[in-house]
């Protein structure tokens, strides 16, 4: 009983938040941009302020990655995505085609619901509130029930300062009894507009099913391609950068990398140079054993934890305390190969092909297994292979000569600066987009007439007298093609 009483009360919370968030939000919709821009900098602002103690909260709190680390990610998501955002008119009219008479007006969506996970948890919520918030949104939050605390915390420090800034109060809220009820009532309920979600391919297969709007994104399983033209020793510290910052938490971050077989040597020496553990077959072995459970999914004991931890946890021996990376050997691809698959912690696969083409449908092989349309890295300084690579690869970011996990979130590259990365159609997602304002706004477009009706049945008479198609008959193909390119060209 106890149980469904909580599940009850959780359902009930996220109906009353809806509820106050719909009242806000049309608050918002009646704000200018400058009303706007004055609450997404105040989140900006209270996000840094509290950047340390929400960093050090979330990793007591989960247990997982490195709280250092975390304050950069809210740093990250305080400050690059508001000098991004802070800019972009969201508001109103947004653009004038005076050729074209067309004008393009920017609308809210309305209530958001914000599905937020255990990895990313501080830094998420700062990131979608600001961006939401940007588009003239509300959100709610949905938080995961082992970082409650520490999300809690943060909507509270964000939310407070938002309204001091003159936002709705109700605009920015979170569920306090997170049950996947609750859940799921937040993402089908009438007054969702659209659900952001990131987190589980579960979770985000559910959001999808909801019958409201939704953008989301689940699973990252990056392969590294580390070519013969690259500089090895840069490669291999961006690699290693990637994967050791928060212990392996960012879903952009690298799982495996793969090389010819004229590069192994090399690279196998420049790993252990940086302090990367090349496991033997026994070692292999058992981790692979724990990386993931009996039903195919990742072991949440490895994820966000230092390779000691997990030495200790897998039983494994003779794992030197200053490890930095754990790699192992793979040879295939799916079911039965645990370092094909996403692995959120410093653990690495080690593939070998015998030339380019082949890691090329190695990695595409391991994409498709799982991480589809989501990031790829690759370290060469041949552009015509980067090329190649780039025309093939199932992802919708494609880096190179950069740590992925920066990379990827727009960090270390000039990709748009988020914490939601879309993967496209070939990966479940209705966007290919690092996730932003303009992804959470419509765009309504007032349209004037630049032509009468009589004008377009004079430009058509050739091609419809007679009425039975004899004069078309007559005409070359020659001729009707240059009728219909006129005709085109006076309706674009």
């Amino acid at each position: 009983m106890e149980l469904k009483d909580k599940d009850l009360v959780s359902v009930q919370e996220a109906r009353n938040l809806l509820e106050q968030a719909k009242a806000a939000q049309e608050e918002l919709a009646r704000m200018d941009q400058q009303q706007i821009d004055r609450i997404v900098k105040a989140i900006s602002e209270a996000g840094i302020a509290h950047a340390t103690q929400l960093a050090k909260a979330a990793q007591e709190e989960t247990g997982f990655g490195i709280w250092q680390d975390k304050v950069i990610k809210n740093i990250f998501a305080s400050k690059v995505v508001y000098e991004a955002v802070k800019d972009q008119k969201t508001i109103g009219i947004l653009h004038e085609d005076k050729e074209r008479k067309i004008w393009d007006i920017g609308v809210p969506v309305g209530v958001i619901a914000g599905i937020i996970p255990s990895t990313n948890p501080t830094s998420t919520v700062i990131y979608k509130a600001m961006i939401a918030l940007k588009g003239g949104n509300a959100i709610v939050f949905s938080p995961h029930p082992g970082a409650k605390k520490c999300i809690t915390d943060t909507v509270g420090f964000i939310a407070e300062a938002a309204c001091r800034a003159g936002c709705p109060k109700g605009a920015i809220s979170t569920i306090s009894v997170p049950t996947m009820e609750a859940t799921k009532e937040l993402m089908g309920n009438d007054n969702t507009a659209l659900i952001l979600a990131t987190g589980g391919g579960a979770m985000v297969k559910s959001a999808y099913s909801s019958g409201t709007p939704a953008i989301g994104v689940g699973a990252g399983n990056g392969p590294a391609f580390i070519d013969k033209s690259a500089d090895v020793k840069q490669a291999v510290k961006h690699i290693m950068e990637s994967k050791i910052f928060d212990n392996g938490t960012i879903c952009a971050s690298e799982q495996s990398i793969i090389v010819e077989k004229c590069m192994e040597e090399k690279v196998i020496s420049e790993l252990k140079a940086q302090g990367a553990f090349i496991l033997d077959s026994e070692q292999t072995k058992k981790l692979g054993t724990f990386i993931l459970r009996a039903n195919g999914t990742m072991n949440p004991m490895i994820v966000g934890k230092s390779c000691a931890q997990i030495a200790e946890y897998a039983g494994l021996s003779g794992i030197p305390s200053t490890a930095r990376i754990l790699v192992g050997r793979e040879t295939k691809v799916g079911a039965g190969a645990p370092y094909s698959r996403e692995k959120l912690a410093p653990i690495l696969g080690f593939y070998v092909e015998e030339n380019t083409d082949r890691v090329l449908e190695r990695s595409i092989e391991i994409l498709h297994m799982e991480g589809a349309g989501h990031t790829f890295s690759m370290h060469a300084n041949d552009e015509k292979l980067v090329q190649k690579f780039a025309l093939q690869i199932p992802a919708s970011r494609f880096l190179v000569n950069t740590p992925a996990a920066l990379g990827g979130i727009g960090a270390t590259t000039r990709l748009f600066p988020a914490l939601t990365l879309g993967c496209g159609a070939v990966g479940g997602s209705s966007s290919s987009n690092n996730i932003g304002p303009l992804d959470l706004i419509n765009i309504k477009r007032v349209a004037f007439g630049m032509k009468e009706l009589d004008e377009i049945r004079g430009e058509s008479a050739p091609l419809v007298q007679g009425g039975t198609g004899a004069y078309c008959n007559s005409l070359s193909q020659e001729m009707i093609d240059s009728i219909v390119d006129k005709i085109l060209k006076e309706l674009i």
